[in-house]
């Protein structure tokens, strides 16, 4: 136990100083595609499985976050199930989602020369459901990697392709279009997949996959949304630790962003290279001229956004980072009974997989009010403890919380224990203590004077 502890410090300390750390670790996340709401970035991703050894991929998940370090995992929001014409159940490959006159609408390339399809929601959550029940686009093999942009005059446009660039003019209901689908001239110096279309100041702008492989994020600019596109430099040159690379770029109350991918979480396991990735960001520079800076290969850690309010409940899946944790879904029954589980009371997202020295961290706690004691939402596998350490590892020790071994994993009950009276912003790192599948957790909160 004291060695996987000093390693997960070592390698916590370094990813800390030196290396931007992967924002996803539960699960393995793909092709970012972020979407600014109500003062709340949407993060919509791929999701390679587990077991991925080439491209696994069968649905899209969404995280959230109002701080850019602390991201909250609201599981699937869509899935090739939602295509009732579809006959794949792989290749749930880079979307994006657009907001338009209070409607969500998602566009999913669906691989094997099946085009590219629109699901609608009426909430960033979903449910998302299939409007047209057929592609919105099937011209040719190509047809991957939608990215849309609904420019100031109110004309919606999209873009897609690998190795071909190809747009089309949406029409105002964004499940249809018309003209003709255009198969781009000027295409982008290096252009490789990955389209990712903006507007900033009266400039277009175009990040994509550049070169191949590893592939980097090049861009170009235009003054016109259909082009022509000038090259103008790579955001991030091509790295070997990450073969391929798809850009989703915002602005965020004043700070522009890129989010891309490495395969960090992997490489902690094994040196084969497998397709499971993890999501990155960094904060973009512009120039006042309008091109960007190049950055290096996600070296930095962006900063946070305000704080995280500890004496609201904080599901537990709320993680800046973590080791050797999974979330999962788990569906709360009227009655504990296999042969008779009554009617469905909730399904909820939970934190899962957790053993001995395993951890959760979350960033900036805004202690103004102090603390009392702290509540903890558990179903009790084998029992256990929980530490949580202040703004370190192997910080002080703020509370120690005692889970009773029960063997329900079905039960839901909540553990309270007293806290000595914190002040301040601390970040908390929750460690997980005891033998093996702990507990199952699913949201803390501090209660205060």
């Amino acid at each position: 136990m004291i060695r996987k502890i000093y390693y997960v410090f070592i390698f916590f300390t370094a990813l800390s100083c030196y290396a931007q750390k992967p924002i996803i670790q539960t699960k393995y996340t793909a092709d970012p595609a972020p979407l600014v709401y109500n003062d709340t970035v949407f993060l919509y991703t791929g999701h390679d499985e587990d077991d991925a050894f080439g491209f696994n991929m069968q649905d899209w998940l969404l995280y959230t976050s109002t701080d850019m370090v602390n991201w909250t995992d609201h599981g699937a929001v869509a899935s090739l199930k939602d295509f009732k014409w579809l006959p794949l159940n792989n290749g749930a490959w880079a979307p994006q989602c657009v907001e338009r006159n209070g409607k969500f609408y998602f566009y999913c390339p669906v691989p094997d020369g099946n085009g590219i399809g629109v699901l609608v929601a009426d909430s960033p959550y979903g449910p998302f459901t299939d409007p047209i029940g057929k592609p919105l686009i099937k011209n040719s093999n190509h047809d991957i990697d939608p990215t849309v942009l609904i420019d100031d005059d109110g004309q919606a446009y999209l873009y897609w392709g690998n190795p071909n660039l190809y747009y089309v003019k949406l029409n105002e209901d964004m499940i249809s279009y018309s003209g003709e689908i255009v198969n781009e001239p000027t295409k982008p110096k290096n252009y490789q997949e990955g389209p990712w279309v903006w507007k900033r100041n009266g400039n277009y702008y175009m990040a994509y996959a550049s070169t191949c492989c590893p592939e980097g994020i090049g861009y170009a600019m235009s003054n016109s949304p259909t082009g022509p596109w000038e090259y103008k430099g790579m955001i991030m040159d091509g790295d070997p630790r990450s073969s391929g690379n798809h850009p989703g770029i915002i602005d965020y109350e004043g700070t522009p962003y890129v989010f891309g991918f490495n395969y960090a979480i992997l490489k902690q396991t094994m040196s084969k290279h497998y397709e499971r990735r993890s999501i990155c960001v960094e904060e973009l520079v512009y120039n006042t001229d309008g091109t960007i800076n190049k950055l290096p290969f996600w070296s930095k850690n962006v900063k946070q956004k305000g704080t995280l309010n500890p004496y609201n409940r904080v599901e537990a899946e709320t993680i800046a980072y973590s080791e050797g944790l999974k979330t999962e879904k788990s569906t709360e029954w009227e009655r504990n009974i296999s042969w008779n589980k009554g009617k469905k009371v909730a399904d909820r997202l939970i934190v899962t997989s957790i053993n001995n020295g395993d951890y959760l961290m979350v960033k900036g706690a805004d202690f103004s009010r102090g603390a009392t004691s702290v509540n903890v939402s558990v179903a009790s596998l084998h029992g256990g403890k929980i530490e949580i350490h202040t703004d370190a590892i192997d910080g002080p020790i703020l509370v120690t919380i005692d889970i009773n071994a029960s063997g329900e994993g079905d039960i839901w009950k909540s553990v309270s224990a007293p806290v000595d009276n914190i002040k301040g912003v601390h970040d908390l790192f929750f460690i997980f203590k005891g033998e093996k599948d702990l507990f199952k957790l699913d949201w803390w909160q501090f209660i205060s004077k």
